[in-house]
């Protein structure tokens, strides 16, 4: 009996230990979820693209070129979020320096179509109020951003396209330009060489040629610059835009996934702001951006966690492309399944990253 009872003592003893241990393990975890849902006062994150982007196809002049490019933008977006601004304000002006730069898909490196023309689209969204704008097919808006605002904030509606847009614009004294100001060499070059091979595989254009553009791997990385920010400002609102030229050599019309809410665009204060980039049709199908947005709601996944899920969901769809977003606590993510993409973040310490390769 006298053995048994220190037996007893020590194997209480040893619960105890172990679930002081427990208890610590399990304060630990909780100190480091607290810590990583820490709230970050504001943040804002960028993307002019995303494709077949190779350092050994990009020279030192390129390469400097489009970094020095998306850290103005960027900064210009952080000045805002600083200041006290809305994210709306800060995701407008961002994405405003980026359409004005020829170097991206969008505004005014926008690329070419199957007539040589330039259409455009755009799309932001309000994650406080969940309202949105688009734009679709445009030729003559410098901005298409700031139409998609217009459409958001001075309409009803969420969509407007082509003539009918471009009317609305006039009308809320928006900045049009000629076609011609979209016009730049080195696109219509892309242009030129998409249809040279075309010719070359087809023999000749024919019906079966129109879908050829989106299987073709060369016209496929042809596409990428289009444009995109999320933010995060003090008030703790959420906001996201895209904006885009396009496809190089498309035709019919053809809208991809910039201008869908839901696809190239969503915010929503309760999870995150998603700007997507990459092949349209597949993120379209996918409706990556609200996806993202609901598998942080519903199933309660981290950013990061959800953006992965949702990339993987459209590569097995065939699809490629990438994504930047930003959460409710400030968290953001840049993640794509491509090459590489051009993006850049800057968090409310003012630090200041910049990436364009695969990593």
């Amino acid at each position: 009996m006298k053995k048994i009872i220190p037996l007893i003592l020590i194997l209480f003893a040893c619960l105890a230990c172990k679930n002081e241990s427990a208890s610590i393990a399990t304060d630990k975890a909780e100190e480091q979820k607290e810590q990583s849902s820490e709230k970050a006062e504001f943040a804002i994150i960028i993307h002019g693209g995303a494709g077949t982007i190779l350092k050994k196809n990009m020279t030192p002049e390129k390469e400097a070129a489009y970094k020095a490019k998306l850290e103005e933008a960027i900064r210009v977006g952080y000045e805002a979020l600083k200041n006290g601004g809305s994210s709306i304000d800060a995701v407008t002006k961002t994405i405003n320096v980026m359409e004005d730069s020829p170097l991206f898909n969008a505004g005014k490196g926008a690329v070419f179509t199957n007539a040589e023309t330039n259409e455009l689209d755009a799309s932001i969204m309000d994650g406080k109020t969940l309202n949105a704008g688009a734009s679709a097919g445009t030729t003559t808006v410098k901005n298409p951003i700031n139409l998609a605002r217009a459409v958001m904030e001075k309409s009803k509606h969420v969509m407007l396209s082509g003539t009918g847009a471009e009317t609305f614009a006039e009308e809320q004294g928006l900045t049009l330009v000629e076609p011609k100001y979209f016009h730049t060499d080195r696109r219509l070059e892309s242009l030129k060489r998409v249809k040279e091979r075309e010719a070359k595989k087809e023999g000749k254009i024919d019906t079966e040629s129109a879908y050829f553009q989106f299987y073709d791997s060369h016209i496929k990385n042809s596409k990428f610059g289009t444009v995109g920010c999320a933010a995060l400002d003090k008030d703790g609102n959420l906001a996201a835009g895209t904006s885009t030229g396009g496809m190089t050599n498309k035709r019919y019309g053809r809208i991809g996934d910039s201008p869908i809410i839901g696809s190239g665009t969503y915010a929503n204060n309760a999870t995150c702001a998603v700007s997507s980039t990459g092949w349209g049709e597949y993120f379209i199908r996918a409706q990556v951006a609200h996806d993202i947005s609901a598998l942080m709601d519903y199933k309660g996944l981290s950013l990061k966690e959800a953006t992965e899920q949702v990339l993987d969901k459209v590569k097995k769809l065939g699809g490629d492309g990438g994504i930047v977003a930003v959460d409710k606590n400030g968290n953001m993510v840049a993640n794509f399944n491509t090459k590489g993409m051009y993006r850049a973040t800057m968090n409310d310490k003012g630090e200041l990253t910049i990436g364009i390769y695969e990593q």
